[in-house]
């Protein structure tokens, strides 16, 4: 399978858009060549995404087809971005109920990865309603009752964790590490300055093989970065001496950082590992001997302990607990490593566990599970061993926001304890895996002093100079004498109809530029948002609000610090309705200068954009660059041209059709204010937005 397999997809895509789609004009017969196509390319290859992309076309080009509805949602819950299942799914069961036997459990399924839990629950209770009265029934579109009790539980302790979220900041490692496609299996030395993961970005960021796999993705390769003047470099290509032409994955680092543990797949998957000779030369890959690789099983992760003696590893070997199970290996006088043994059942449930991760003080065990009290996927938990009773302690989750509904694995930490890494989608992902730094109690001061209450809501972004969203007043600012932590800071935020000015309900989010810390809402009453907020310092904050059928809001707050007395800032946020000729200035895109190359700030703000152009299928919309007045007109028209052509191929890549967009570059011809002042001129004028279309 060559390069030439995207091109296949291209050509797809080409032919299926002679045909005109239309969403207020349903045309069944276009939908069914739609659908058709998906099957083909799910027939040929594992490429779901492409596949979904075809499913969501004929979904769109007739609603009222319950198979394209079902299988656009049904697809959803297979990659990364399950909660877009919701809709499709919900569709389809208003066209259908009885069109899949299960399809109450998979709209539940995709509430869940939404985190909306208690829609989550009624869901599922109502498929459990639906097994109890049909119990006969054995086809393939049946979960079991087991499945379905589980997934109930998963919702619920995804609602305690919420309501009482941990203070982590959690920030992207930025461009220099991740890529817009697959970054995951972060592992770090010691001293926190060589990091090594496996990525599936393309040749033209490393990739050793120009093709691509079954499921139209490049082959995985293993990627090192090192660290210079507190900055992770630009992440090269280990070599080809560990990297082949097919897939190649990292598990782990020794304690010293001279050895790599590797997957391989020879024998249904085994352990490998290589030394670093010199700086970038490591020796050929060498087998794990049989006290660890099994025949037949795999063995998929590694953990080496900070005195080099016991490696902890996962296996799906039997005489297991589950499917997965950690176990450990110690070494032998020879310095060989001897018969490995099952961590035992405090660690490993009927379920899977995966990831570990041994830290550097050799007694705390991190590592993943789907058995263990989770809320949905794998979880990451930690368990300290007591070395007096010879037991592992019972495993706490980590929480929330660190672990969600979906699969969170893979997680390492610093040898200070302090600092740990992982892969996971967010919201401000740049593809679909990223890496991302995670800061124990927030940020490198670890005082919980940072956040007033600990319940959580998520997210961030901009309004900026728009004149609907404006409105901030300081109600109480009573200067006290100067005390350590003061009382909270009460933010209100009201959402309005931009038209109208009528309040209505949104999704509002809340979170510090500096830190990443999101802050919860304390409460939610006739549209009023309040939060509470304790700061030392004044901090600024990132405001959003999102709701269906409008666009988007985004605006920078600044909270004052906490002082002896409460004081009340009031917030509005004004949405208003793609109607056509409305325009949204992108004010947390971000370019490098004179290039249009994203910073890593960008991807939240494209992303939300991505969600709305989804959200809103019937909406065609002009991308228009624009500069400001340094430099030749010539050489901006072309720059803000660039740049708005970058911000297509984003949202393009992310399955949103072409023909709704159209990238215009206006140069410096367009300031929004004089030119005359860095920060209340050019900076505003060099900006990127959207206006909508007929």
């Amino acid at each position: 399978m060559i390069y030439k397999f995207r091109f296949f997809f291209v050509l797809l895509f080409s032919v299926c858009f002679v045909f005109q789609v239309r969403a207020q004009e349903p045309n069944p017969e276009l939908a069914k060549e739609f659908l058709i196509t998906a099957e083909e390319i799910l027939k040929e290859t594992r490429a779901l995404n492409q596949a979904v992309e075809m499913y969501k076309l004929a979904a769109d080009t007739d609603p009222n087809n319950v198979e394209a509805n079902y299988k656009t949602g049904d697809t959803y819950l297979q990659i990364t971005e399950k909660a877009k299942a919701t809709q499709f799914l919900l569709r389809a069961y208003q066209l259908d109920s009885d069109y899949k036997f299960d399809m109450l459990y998979k709209i539940g399924q995709a509430y869940q990865y939404g985190y909306e839990f208690d829609n989550a629950i009624e869901y599922y209770k109502k498929y459990k309603q639906k097994l109890e009265s049909n119990t006969g029934y054995k086809g393939e579109d049946r979960t079991p009752m087991s499945e379905v009790e589980r997934r109930i539980e998963e919702s619920n302790t995804g609602k305690k964790l919420m309501e009482d979220p941990v203070n982590y900041s959690i920030t992207n490692v930025g461009t220099a590490i991740n890529s817009e496609l697959w970054d995951y299996a972060p592992v770090v030395n010691a001293d926190e300055t060589v990091m090594i993961f496996t990525s599936r970005r393309g040749p033209d960021q490393g990739n050793l093989n120009e093709n691509v796999f079954d499921d139209n993705f490049f082959y995985e390769d293993i990627f090192i970065s090192k660290k210079s003047g507190g900055e992770w470099q630009p992440a090269e290509n280990i070599g080809p001496v560990v990297n082949t032409k097919f897939h190649d994955s990292n598990l782990g680092f020794s304690p010293d950082g001279k050895t790599l543990y590797i997957y391989s797949d020879e024998g249904n998957g085994d352990i490998y590992y290589t030394n670093n000779l010199s700086e970038d030369t490591w020796s050929e890959p060498v087998a794990l001997s049989d006290n660890i690789n099994s025949s037949g099983y795999n063995e998929k992760s590694v953990s080496q302990s900070a005195d080099g003696n016991t490696l902890f590893f996962a296996s799906n070997r039997p005489g297991g607990n589950g499917g997965f199970d950690i176990y450990y290996s110690t070494k032998n006088k020879k310095g060989e490593w001897g018969a490995s043994k099952n961590l035992g059942r405090v660690i490993n449930t009927d379920g899977d566990e995966d990831g570990p991760f041994i830290q550097f003080d050799g007694k705390t065990l991190y590592f993943s599970s789907t058995g263990h009290d989770g809320m949905g996927g794998y979880d990451i938990f930690k368990s300290e061993y007591d070395s007096a009773s010879n037991q592992w302690s019972n495993p706490e989750n980590l929480g929330y926001p660190l672990n969600t509904p979906d699969d969170d694995i893979y997680f390492v930490m610093t040898k200070d304890g302090k600092t740990g890494y992982y892969a996971t989608v967010r919201e401000e992902g740049m593809g679909y895996n990223d890496i991302y730094k995670v800061k124990i109690g927030g940020s490198e001061d670890t005082s919980d002093k940072k956040v007033a209450s600990k319940k959580a809501n998520v997210d961030e972004e901009e309004q900026e100079s728009e004149r609907k969203v404006e409105s901030v007043e300081v109600e109480e600012t009573q200067e006290e004498e100067e005390v350590t932590t003061g009382a909270p800071v009460k933010l209100m935020v009201r959402v309005v109809d931009a038209s109208s000015n009528q309040q209505i309900d949104a999704r509002v989010k809340l979170k510090g530029q500096a830190d990443n810390i999101t802050v919860p809402a304390e409460s939610e009453d006739d549209g009023i948002y309040t939060y509470m907020i304790v700061r030392d310092d004044p901090t600024n904050f990132m405001l959003s609000a999102e709701k269906s059928g409008y666009i988007f809001a985004n605006k920078r707050i600044t909270i004052p610090a906490s002082k002896g007395e409460i004081q009340t800032i009031r917030q509005t946020l004004s949405l208003s309705k793609p109607e056509v000729g409305t325009s949204k200035t992108l004010r947390n895109i971000f370019f490098e200068f004179g290039k249009a190359t994203f910073t890593t700030e960008s991807y939240e703000e494209l992303n939300k954009m991505v969600s709305f152009m989804e959200a809103n299928s019937q909406v065609n919309v002009e991308i228009a660059g624009h500069t400001d007045n340094i430099g030749s007109a010539a050489v901006n028209k072309k720059l803000s041209q660039l740049r708005a052509n970058k911000v297509v191929d984003y949202l393009t890549n992310k399955g949103i059709d072409r023909r709704r967009l159209n990238a215009v570059g206006y140069g410096e011809e367009r300031p929004i204010v004089s030119n005359d002042d860095e920060v209340m001129g050019r900076e505003i004028n060099r900006r990127v937005e959207f206006i909508v279309k007929e």
